[in-house]
């Protein structure tokens, strides 16, 4: 079943942020896009590049009023040791969230239930508190962040837009298309 427009699930949870353990609620996304980053476990292989990848654009993230939270089933106390010990960890300035009983990863649907992680999961998340984009790539692959922030992008020009969409490789600045009978059989 899509996801598309299901309402973020009621959630607190605990969190690593700016060397800080803090709470974090659903009501804390409300008013502002978010980007919900689910991935296996701390102190694994691929996921530290994909963290810092988003580290590397995290400031382009929040200039496009934005908040990243990356999410796995560890503590928020895994999540320190890790960014005590990770020189790639250190660099984060996002909040980690800790899922150790699961409800953000039941919640998205991206809980592996044998063995207790989530998977690779992505979910754009509008001011409303709706999923508006997502994906789910195997745990062996890493995501991408440009293409992450490109599609944040385009997500929040048409929702400012409603009249207009971007096509394939749209990026901002670039013609956007509005539809209509005229325009079909001719792109």
């Amino acid at each position: 079943m899509s996801q598309i427009g299901k309402q973020v699930v009621d959630f607190e949870v605990q969190a690593f942020a700016n060397n800080d353990f803090k709470t974090i609620k659903k009501s804390d996304l409300l008013g502002k896009w978010s980007v919900f980053f689910f991935y296996p476990a701390d102190f694994t292989f691929v996921c530290p590049t994909e963290l810092e990848d988003l580290a590397n654009l995290y400031h382009e993230f929040k200039a496009a009023d934005c908040e990243i939270y990356s999410v796995s089933t560890d503590t928020h106390f895994v999540h320190k040791a890790w960014h005590d010990t990770s020189d790639t960890i250190k660099k984060i300035q996002y909040p980690m969230l800790a899922d150790p009983t699961g409800v953000l990863s039941r919640g998205f649907d991206v809980m592996i239930e044998k063995v207790g992680l989530a998977e690779r999961g992505t979910f754009i998340v509008n001011p409303e508190g709706e999923i508006v984009a997502y994906e789910v790539v195997a745990g062996n692959v890493g995501r991408n962040a440009d293409e992450l922030l490109r599609r944040l992008k385009a997500l929040q020009f048409v929702a400012k837009n409603p009249s207009e969409v971007c096509p394939a490789k749209w990026e901002e600045g670039n013609e956007t298309l509005q539809p209509s009978i005229d325009l079909v059989g001719k792109i």
